[in-house]
């Protein structure tokens, strides 16, 4: 690991450390370097400067949306957008670490705003590559996290492949983390929860806590069944992104409720570019507003609990939580890699 990658860990270590109590983090966000467009994806791109699903940001925009949002720091993968993948796996390995190499050197420049993670993926890279793509992100950028999307990608998230890779993440002294959400049936809780069992003693994060575009209906049952799951396995941690308000409103009574550990189990994002930053953000901070109305609000819940929520535990959610995780995650990253 090249000296820059260590200064950049250390000095990202220091911040957080000093800076955990205040710091606001979008723990969803997925940048994009736009020069590496091509083909239909930059046509499309270029066609209309109206918003598209997944209409993609560069750093930069995503810089300028966090100043507007008020958001301190913002935990980084690419854009899956951004890619088309090949029948050619080789190919496949090519572009996916162009966009983590994007990433990594994002966080390079930007070390107090970007918390860098990795990407990888068994079946478009196959196993031999997709565990090259481990090794580059931790072992030469430095990366902590490295996530797999098996919703949208087509793998069943408790596959053989994807045991394989978590079990080479965590063997690093990383944490993986995983697009999980009702958009496909791929990941479904009883697979989820086979994952958190089977590493008991590795943080596990599941984006999303069942939202990431599903409908209302068909999500409504994934959204229930995490719920109860991450008071089952408190090795799983939540980001909050891409689901409905009265269920991200739900998710946060019940786990606050539950106490610690549970309660230092979500944290709060946006899905940029999937969803606007400055929206979602204020839409927590109306949110945990509406939470300390012990007299109004509309959950019996809150209204019998005074001081359930309170300026100090809303932070926590918006930055805090995350904070102290990923403190505890460069800590034993380092410590495994020797830096």
């Amino acid at each position: 690991m090249k000296k820059d990658v260590i200064d950049r860990i250390k000095q990202q270590l220091e911040f957080i450390t000093t800076h955990k109590n205040q710091l606001v983090i979008d723990t969803d966000c997925h940048p994009t370097d736009l020069s590496l467009l091509k083909g239909e994806i930059l046509e499309k791109y270029q066609s209309t400067p109206n918003y598209y699903h997944g209409r993609l940001i560069s750093t930069e925009e995503l810089l300028s949306e966090m100043k507007m949002a008020e958001v301190d720091m913002a935990l980084c993968w690419q854009n899956p957008a951004a890619i088309a993948y090949t029948d050619d796996k080789e190919e496949n390995f090519r572009l996916l670490m162009a966009a983590n190499h994007h990433i990594h050197q994002s966080a390079l420049a930007y070390t107090e705003k970007i918390i860098p993670a990795g990407w990888t993926d068994p079946k478009a890279l196959g196993i031999e590559l997709a565990m090259k793509v481990v090794d580059i992100c931790m072992k030469e950028y430095g990366f902590a996290i490295v996530k797999m999307n098996p919703a949208q990608n087509a793998y069943p998230i408790d596959s053989p492949e994807v045991f394989q890779v978590v079990e080479h993440i965590i063997g690093l002294g990383g944490v993986p983390a995983f697009h999980y959400g009702g958009d496909t049936p791929y990941t479904p809780a009883s697979s989820l929860a086979k994952i958190a069992e089977k590493f008991p003693q590795s943080p596990i994060i599941a984006v999303h806590m069942g939202g990431g575009g599903s409908g209302y209906n068909e999500g409504e049952k994934l959204y229930l069944d995490t719920r109860t799951l991450g008071l089952k396995f408190p090795n799983l941690f939540f980001p909050l992104s891409a689901k409905r308000d009265t269920h991200i409103e739900s998710d946060l009574i019940t786990y606050q409720l539950a106490g610690s550990p549970h309660s230092e189990q979500i944290f709060c994002g946006s899905d940029a570019p999937y969803g606007r930053q400055s929206w979602n953000f204020g839409g927590y901070r109306a949110m945990f507003k509406s939470l300390m109305d012990t007299e109004n609000h509309p959950d019996e819940r809150i209204r019998k609990h005074e001081n359930l929520f309170t300026p100090e535990v809303a932070q926590k959610y918006m930055g805090g939580n995350f904070a102290e995780f990923y403190t505890r995650a460069l800590q034993k990253f380092m410590e495994i890699q020797g830096l």
